[in-house]
C-alpha cells in the first residue's frame, strides 16, 4: 500500500497545505510506545504516548510547526510512513523503539528523506543493555536526543525548528 504517511492525508508538494506556510513536521513512534505509562514506569516514566504527542504539538505551535504524529508495532508500516512523507512533511522525529538498533530498512527509508530527521528516545540508550548502544540510525539523521525523558520531545521540537530555519 502506498500514499502518505498516516496522520498527513491532504498535504501538497513540499509538505506544505495551500495557503499555510508552517513547516509540517511527523513525529513516529515504533513498537511498544504504545505501552507507555504500563511498560516499565521506572525507566520510560508513568506518561502515556498521547502525552508525549501533546507535549510536542504544544512546543511545535508555539514555534510555528505543523505537527502529525503516528503509532507503529512493525517495521514495514514505520519504513511505510517514513516514505509516504518524503514529499508531505518538513521534517521528521522518530522514536522507533528497539527497531533503533537493528533496522536497517528504516535507516534506509530515513536516508531517502530530504529533511530534517531527529532521532529520539525517553531513556538514555549507551546507559542500558550493550545491545542498545548501537543506533542504525544514527548515520542517517541529523542527531540523536536521548535520555530527557518527556523533555526531549520538546527538545525535539526545537532541534527540528532549528534545522528548519537554520
Amino acid at each position: 500500500m502506498t500514499g502518505p504517511a498516516p496522520g498527513i492525508e491532504g498535504l501538497t508538494g513540499a509538505g506544505r497545505l495551500p495557503g499555510v506556510e508552517r513547516p509540517r513536521v511527523l513525529l513516529l513512534s515504533g513498537p511498544n510506545l504504545d505501552l507507555l505509562g504500563e511498560r516499565q514506569p521506572e525507566i520510560y516514566g508513568r506518561e502515556r504516548l498521547a502525552d508525549h504527542v501533546a507535549r510536542a504539538t504544544a512546543a511545535a505551535r508555539a514555534l510555528g510547526l505543523m505537527l502529525s504524529s503516528a503509532q507503529h508495532t512493525d517495521e514495514a508500516s514505520l519504513v511505510r510512513a517514513v516514505q509516504g512523507a518524503r514529499h508531505e512533511a518538513d521534517a521528521l522525529v522518530v522514536n522507533a523503539g528497539a527497531l533503533t538498533h537493528y533496522s536497517w530498512a528504516l535507516a534506509d527509508a530515513l536516508a531517502t528523506f530530504d529533511g530534517p530527521k531527529v532521532e529520539l528516545h525517553l531513556s538514555h540508550p549507551e546507559a542500558r543493555e550493550p545491545w542498545r548502544h548501537t543506533s542504525v540510525l544514527a548515520s542517517v539523521v541529523d542527531g540523536t536526543i536521548a535520555g530527557f525523558g518527556g523533555i526531549g520531545y520538546e527538545l525535539a521540537m526545537h532541534a527540528v525548528s532549528a534545522l528548519l530555519r537554520p
